[in-house]
């Protein structure tokens, strides 16, 4: 085996490499600059062209991710995420355990015929939605969601680009070493040679976090506590604004309407939804007329203590979670937000009560602010004036639809998204014309996702500044800084380099040991470099080694191509890119979480060779 010699350049890499390295680690510098500093410093040293640098924002990796945010966005606003969200709370309830299997499981058989990221990325929506749902950090489950994506791309011989460059990187080897093989012809993988090895890994994996996810996993709350409660009302409000309860009437509960049992006077808590039928009708802005019987649903909002002092006095019985309302009282489609009556309003000299506000809005009034004074009883009887803030409960479609007929300025954005369910036949044919497109047709994968997304915004699914909101561009400029990196890695020769010394320097190998070295240096490669690459260097590299110990070379192909997704200890995986802030993580967290998956992922892989494939 040559030795090559260690050159200027190859040390320029390796010093910008462990930089990068030492900012991930320590949090020294958001991830996106990272990515442009590395994109600025590689031309300025000379290792790589400025055509080089900048190719990493017209990569097919890249576009794809820009593309797949677009789509999801998409079918984001027809509400088709809402139906796969409800679905899987539906299969797996309220448990975070079994809502993370069966997340992870779903995107990794989706990963098994689409790339990873298009897989994770089309998911996100839905994640996040469950997770807010469900008030379940979105951190517990987007990592074990991420990694079993990159580790689905490993069922097949198409969820990965070195799986489905494989054969003709074999092929190539084969018939350039006539010597070794013989005059055998070469016989190409099927589409589910991998599958055994690939189903071992995805169980263990999903066996690792339902094992240590509690332990490893960060659980910041934070974030989604931010979102479903302004913590600037709550603090002017104080309980007006609680949670959300649910309270079923017990059998021998006595008919009575809202007005005549006094809830919000007595209890300052509001009634906000009332269901009869198990569900089958609600009632999402009650007046005061409204009849409470036994076997109805409610849906309150108070303080906690306030509401248990409320179901003790009148019998009720409390949930310990929200069941019938919790997608209707989900941030994705309802909450709390303050309106300012204007100057000349049409509201001003008139009640709530006298203008419908429920019964035509939809929406529940739970304070009025008028100077330094907080109005909570009567509220629908006090006639309005010019600057009083109104506080309002409801749908964000039913905000839409008041800011429109009435004189109120909202203080805040009115979140939510307004969704077109009327096209969602729509948002689907574009997306399966980008699969057709990529799996039928063999156009690129960035074109084809590109296209399903241009269709996404000429049909106005979405508007074109509502596409370019939805591309998370710090994922962007992340992965367009590391792609040149990798580009420098291996045109400089150093991966090869590194690739030479650790091999040349073990001496003679058994085929276990060398494919288990050969399993570690292609995942090396992977993190550091690209994936891609890494199967361009060593799958020849490692035929040759094979054949030289006696194993099989196809073998050792193969373990090359699975080993390129074992890519978790660095958030440099376009996957783990774009679960990065979503998820709240830090390079941290995929070092402490990633290196226990990559250990267990290694032991695996050789595990299945060795009973499965004879090694």
């Amino acid at each position: 085996m040559s030795t090559t010699i260690v050159t200027v350049d190859m040390m320029i890499v390796f010093a910008l490499l462990g930089g990068a390295i030492i900012l991930f680690v320590f949090d020294l510098l958001r991830v996106d600059l990272v990515g442009l500093l590395m994109m600025v410093l590689l031309p300025l040293t000379g290792v790589v062209s400025p055509q080089e640098a900048l190719a990493g924002l017209s990569s097919n990796a890249v576009v794809s991710i820009i593309a797949v945010m677009i789509l999801g966005a998409g079918l984001n606003k027809t509400g088709v995420m809402n139906i796969v969200a409800a679905q899987i709370i539906r299969i797996a309830g309220k448990s975070e355990k079994r809502i993370t299997v069966l997340v992870s499981t779903t995107v990794a058989v989706i990963s098994s015929f689409m790339q990873n990221i298009g897989a994770a990325a089309l998911f996100l929506p839905a994640t996040m939605r469950i997770s807010r749902q469900l008030h379940i950090s979105a951190s517990r489950i987007l990592m074990p969601m991420g990694f079993c994506a990159i580790t689905g791309g490993c069922l097949t011989l198409v969820g990965s680009s070195p799986l489905i460059m494989l054969n003709d990187l074999m092929e190539g080897w084969w018939l350039n070493n006539a010597d070794i093989v013989g005059s055998a012809p070469f016989e190409p993988l099927n589409l589910l040679a991998v599958t055994p090895i690939g189903l071992v890994l995805l169980a263990g994996v999903l066996i690792y976090f339902s094992l240590f996810a509690r332990k490893l996993l960060p659980n910041d709350l934070c974030r989604l506590d931010d979102e479903s409660m302004d913590r600037r009302l709550q603090e002017i409000y104080g309980s007006e604004i609680g949670q959300g309860y649910e309270l079923v009437i017990p059998e021998g509960i006595f008919p009575a309407s809202l007005e005549e049992l006094e809830i919000r006077p007595k209890y300052h808590v509001t009634v906000i939804g009332i269901s009869k039928g198990r569900g089958k009708s609600k009632n999402l802005a009650p007046l005061k007329e409204e009849m409470i019987e036994s076997g109805d649903t409610l849906l309150v909002i108070g303080a906690e203590d306030k509401v248990r002092s409320m179901a003790a006095s009148l019998h009720w019985v409390l949930k310990e979670d929200l069941e019938l309302f919790a997608g209707d009282h989900s941030i994705e489609e309802s909450g709390i937000i303050e309106g300012v009556v204007i100057p000349h309003s049409n509201l001003t000299g008139h009640t709530m009560e006298e203008l419908q506000f429920r019964s035509l809005y939809k929406v529940n009034p739970l304070a009025i602010v008028r100077g330094d004074k907080i109005i909570m009883e009567e509220i629908n009887a006090t006639k309005l004036l010019q600057g009083d803030t109104l506080l309002l409960q409801g749908k964000w479609q039913q905000f839409r639809l008041l800011s429109a007929k009435m004189d109120l300025a909202f203080i805040e954005e009115i979140r939510g998204e307004d969704l077109k369910p009327e096209r969602t036949r729509c948002a689907l044919f574009f997306l399966f014309m980008s699969l057709t497109l990529a799996l039928g047709f063999q156009v690129k994968l960035s074109i084809a996702l590109l296209a399903g997304a241009l269709g996404i915004i000429i049909t106005r699914i979405i508007p074109a500044d509502r596409a370019y909101e939805a591309v998370d561009w710090r994922t962007v400029f992340l992965l367009s800084g590391l792609i040149p990196l990798g580009t420098a890695f291996e045109n400089t020769g150093a991966a090869a380099f590194i690739a030479q010394s650790v091999l040349s320097a073990l001496g003679p190998l058994t085929p276990i040991i060398l494919l288990f070295v050969i399993s570690l240096l292609t995942s090396f490669f992977s993190l550091v470099a690209s994936n891609v690459g890494a199967a361009v260097l060593m799958v020849p590299l490692s035929m040759n080694l094979a054949a030289q110990v006696g194993a099989d070379p196809i073998i050792a192909g193969m373990v090359v191509a699975v080993s390129a997704s074992n890519t978790f200890i660095l958030p440099t995986h376009q996957v783990n890119a774009l679960i990065m802030r979503p998820g709240g993580y830090r390079a941290w967290d995929y070092m402490r979480v990633g290196s226990g998956v990559t250990v267990l992922y290694t032991v695996l892989l050789i595990g299945v060779l060795v009973l499965f494939y004879g090694v």
